[in-house]
């Protein structure tokens, strides 16, 4: 059996390779997504007090602390039984939109579209966020710039900090902002929205008019039934910062919604041995193995997810984005969803990148929306607790999927248990399954094994922005090691194993 292993792979946060075995025919038996990295947060949290986790979980990694910082405040405030003030909340979801601003634009610049720009099968030397500022030019890589410095902007006068936000605390923020940085924090939404729409058009010009593209993106090689997860407000729109998970299946019919301290009712986490990372799935369904369809539990979280799981986006350049969105691609689809309330979903993986960007728009129209309030300046952004902690939970969108902080603490606030399901992990099945998909579309006996080809099987991950730095757990608590000693002539002396 002939093995081809992608490592690293490229164009993401942490560390994975891609593991695909031939048969003697020359076709794909089968392919490993493999993680292996292993971060211990679940476990070296607990004796902490509780109300240090949303400045210790956003250490977990320096790409989305904030999703963190979110999820962990607002599982602080279920431990502590306190509900933040509405001027607080509104705060927390404007530091939020800055960041998604931020997050979105980083993936869609610097990690999907050099595939797009300079194209699937370029040169490595050129795929890259260098190659396309090159190929499109400097003006366009100044906005980019511009785009994160504007998110971090808002980060540190609201969270404290650019980078690891510090003011998120239970019951609500530790200060709020004054006049004159709220009308700063205007002026910076309104360019992002136009900066929003401007990535929009480019896409469309780079993506959507190039057929080879379109046929891409519309193949089968990177299509999936999946069930979807994403949050919702009361009106069943997206939100990201505060709402109830809506759950629709590969039909496009949502079958539930669960508020936070439901969601073990829901998701449940299976395990293998050949990763660190854990499979959730939906529970009311089961674990079928890595397959779609209705009869599997698998589901997707990801901006592609959110919009099948909602009726809409809550802002209105947005909401024409996600129409545009569905008649472009599932014209058939979305007709019969709006008149019987049923078929309205996107099942084409790639179409992710354009989700992200539809998003984006919306992350920067709420940035706008919040910081226009008219009372987002008022002191009252705290409500001090009062009661004795017991457990809690809290939930966010994380850019990358639904991200899931549940807290138990003794009578004094001390962690007793944590658990963590975090963005990345809910995709870890389909990724695995649009990996092994991709490579069995393309390669056959007789395929020449180009980097071209190898890169068009990391699109099939790249499209769910996978970020392994907080997403590496391990249910059974054993780390598999696998050490080889050479001579000086490189031949092997010895192989060492433990839990292998």
């Amino acid at each position: 059996m002939q093995r081809i292993t992608i490592d690293p792979i490229t164009r993401l946060e942490g560390h994975g390779k891609i593991e695909i075995f031939l048969d003697e025919e020359g076709e794909v038996a089968n392919t490993y997504f493999q993680i292996p990295e292993l971060r211990g947060f679940e476990r070296f949290c607990v004796g902490r007090p509780v109300e240090e986790m949303p400045t210790l979980t956003n250490r977990i990694c320096g790409v989305c602390p904030e999703a963190h910082h979110m999820a962990a405040a607002k599982a602080c405030d279920a431990v502590y039984h306190v509900e933040p003030p509405p001027i607080a909340k509104k705060l927390r979801e404007l530091l939020y939109s800055a960041f998604y601003v931020a997050d979105h634009t980083t993936h869609f610049y610097a990690l999907g579209s050099p595939d797009f720009v300079m194209g699937p099968d370029a040169p490595v030397a050129e795929r890259n966020i260098l190659g396309v500022i090159h190929k499109v030019g400097l003006e366009i890589g100044s906005k980019v710039i511009q785009a994160r410095k504007y998110g971090h902007a808002v980060v540190e006068m609201i969270g404290g900090r650019k980078v690891h936000p510090c003011t998120s605390i239970p019951g609500g923020l530790s200060k709020g902002i004054t006049e004159e940085e709220r009308q700063e924090i205007e002026k910076m939404g309104r360019w992002a929205v136009e900066f929003a729409q401007f990535s929009l058009k480019l896409f469309d010009d780079i993506v959507l008019k190039n057929s080879a593209y379109v046929d891409m993106i519309m193949s089968d090689a990177y299509t999936h039934r999946t069930y979807y997860i994403g949050m919702v407000d009361e009106n069943n729109k997206v939100n990201f910062y505060d709402g109830k998970i809506s759950v629709v299946d590969p039909d496009g019919r949502r079958i539930g919604k669960y508020a936070p301290h439901e969601y073990q009712d829901w998701i449940a986490e299976h395990t293998e041995p050949w990763t660190y990372l854990k499979f959730p799935y939906l529970k009311k369904i089961g674990w079928k193995g890595f397959v779609d369809g209705k009869d599997s539990g698998v589901y997707c979280a990801t901006p592609l997810a959110r919009l099948n799981a909602a009726d809409g986006m809550a802002t209105p350049r947005a909401q024409e984005e996600y129409e545009r969105f569905y008649t472009t691609l599932a014209q058939q689809e979305y007709e019969r969803y709006s008149s019987t309330g049923a078929g309205k979903v996107v099942h084409q993986r790639l179409a992710t990148h354009w989700a992200r960007l539809i998003e984006l728009l919306y992350a920067a129209e709420r940035w706008v929306e919040l910081a226009t309030d008219p009372e987002i300046t008022s002191d009252n952004f705290r409500t001090i607790p009062t009661e004795t902690p017991t457990e809690g939970v809290g939930i966010v969108e994380a850019p990358r999927g639904t991200l899931t902080h549940h807290y138990w603490t003794d009578e004094r606030g001390i962690l007793t248990r944590v658990n963590l399901i975090v963005g990345t992990t809910n995709n870890y099945a389909p990724i695995s399954m649009s990996i092994k998909k991709a490579a069995q579309s393309l390669i056959h006996k007789g395929t020449v094994i180009s980097e071209g080809l190898l890169n068009r099987i990391e699109m099939a991950f790249r499209a769910y922005d996978p970020c392994f730095g907080c997403a590496t757990h391990s249910l059974p608590g054993q780390m598999p090691l696998e050490v080889t000693i050479r001579d000086a002539r490189g031949q092997v002396v010895e192989v060492l194993k433990q839990y292998c």
